[in-house]
C-alpha cells in the first residue's frame, strides 16, 4: 500500500483534554515505527478550533482534507484516529461527522460510542445482554424527589456512588458514605450531566480487560487489576496524579475459571454492543466471587501508565502492528 495520510486528532477541550494529549503522544510514537504512515497531528480545543502543533489554524472539510487558513495547500486525509477521551470523542460526536463525510476512522462508531458513554444506556445494554451489573437507579432532575430517592437507596445500600451519566469513567463521579453529603454531591453530579446514575457501592476487586480486534478476531486479554490503597476510589485524580498510590497488576491473581468467565463476558459485550477496534471493559469481583460488569470505555487511556496498551502487549501483540492492521483493513 502507498503512503497513508493519517490525521491524529487529539484534545477535545473536555476535562480529559490533557490526558488525550498524553494518549496522542503514545499513538504518535507507535506509528512512527510504521513507514507507510504519514501522520499529521491536530489539536481540537474547547472552542472547536483545529490547531496544528506549530499553532496554525485549520479545519477538516467535507472534501476529506485539512484546509489551512494561512494560504498553504490543503492536506488530503485518508484516515483519522480521533484520540479524544470524553467529549466529543467517546460521545460519538466526532464519529458522526466522520461518517457524514465518509472518512474512515479508528475506534468505535458513533452509535456504539453513545451507548457506552451514557452510563444509563450502557446499563440497559448490559442487562439486555444478560450480563450481571451493579444495582442502580437513575435520575433526570436535581429536585427533592431525586434527593428522596437517593436517600432511600442510601438507607438500603449503606453506601453508594453518584455518577454523572454522560461523562468519562471517573469525571463527575463521587462515592458517598454519609447521608449528610448526599444532596450537595447530587448537585455536583448534575453540574456535569443532565442525567445522573446512583449505584450501590460494591466491596470488590476492580478488574479490567483489554478487548480489541486483530486480524478479524475479537481478543479479550486476561484481566488486570487496579489496587487502590485504604479502600480508596479510583478517581480521576488518583488515576493520573503523580503521587498516586494506586497499584496495577497486568494479570490479576484470580482463578482460571473466573478469568475465563470475565473474558467471555467481555467478548459478549464487544460483539453485542457492536464495538470496533478497541475497548477497555471493567468488572467488579466481589468477596463471594460474583462478577459484575462496571463499564465500557470505547477509547481507553493510552498514557504510559494506562492498562490497555500494557495488557495488549502482555497478551503478545505489538501495539504499532495492531494499529496498522486495523487501519489497513479499512482502507484495502
Amino acid at each position: 500500500m502507498s503512503q497513508i495520510n493519517l490525521l491524529l486528532l487529539c484534545g477535545g477541550g473536555s476535562d480529559e483534554h490533557a490526558i488525550s494529549l498524553m494518549s496522542a503522544n503514545f499513538v504518535e510514537a507507535s506509528l512512527a515505527k510504521v513507514p507507510q504512515i504519514n501522520l499529521l497531528r491536530v489539536e481540537l480545543d474547547g472552542e472547536g478550533r483545529y490547531l496544528t502543533q506549530d499553532g496554525k489554524s485549520c479545519e477538516l472539510t467535507h472534501r476529506k482534507e485539512l484546509r489551512f487558513t494561512h494560504g498553504e495547500p490543503a492536506w488530503p486525509v485518508d484516515y483519522v484516529i480521533p484520540c479524544i477521551h470524553g467529549y466529543p470523542g467517546e460521545t460519538g460526536d466526532i464519529q458522526s461527522y466522520l461518517d457524514l463525510i465518509k472518512l474512515p476512522y479508528f475506534g468505535c462508531d458513533a452509535e456504539a460510542s453513545k451507548h457506552c458513554f451514557n452510563k444509563i444506556t450502557a446499563k440497559m445494554w448490559f442487562s439486555a445482554l444478560g450480563i450481571p451489573n451493579t444495582p442502580y437507579i437513575f435520575l433526570n432532575e436535581f429536585n427533592e424527589t431525586s434527593i428522596a430517592k437517593t436517600k432511600q437507596a442510601f438507607t438500603e445500600w449503606g453506601s453508594l456512588f453518584i455518577k454523572a451519566a454522560s461523562q468519562g469513567s471517573s469525571v463527575g463521579c463521587y462515592r458517598v458514605d454519609s447521608i449528610e453529603e448526599l444532596s450537595d454531591t447530587l448537585k455536583q453530579a448534575f453540574n456535569y450531566s443532565a442525567y445522573v446514575i446512583v449505584e450501590k457501592t460494591i466491596k470488590a476487586r476492580e478488574l479490567e480487560v483489554a478487548t480489541y480486534e486483530l486480524n478479524g478476531e475479537v481478543v479479550a486479554t486476561k484481566p488486570g487489576e487496579i489496587i487502590c490503597t485504604h479502600d480508596a476510589f479510583y478517581s480521576f485524580d488518583e488515576k493520573y496524579a503523580a503521587n498516586s498510590q494506586t497499584e496495577t497488576q497486568i494479570e490479576a491473581d484470580i482463578s482460571e475459571d473466573i478469568a475465563t468467565q470475565i473474558q467471555a463476558y467481555a467478548i459478549t459485550v464487544f460483539k453485542g454492543m457492536k464495538l470496533r477496534h478497541l475497548s477497555r471493559i471493567d468488572f467488579f469481583l466481589t468477596e463471594n466471587n460474583e462478577i459484575l460488569l462496571n463499564e465500557v470505555n470505547t477509547f481507553p487511556g493510552l498514557t504510559p501508565i494506562s492498562m490497555f496498551p500494557k495488557m495488549l502487549e502482555n497478551h503478545g501483540d505489538d501495539f504499532a502492528e495492531y494499529l496498522y492492521s486495523n487501519i489497513q483493513s479499512q482502507l484495502d
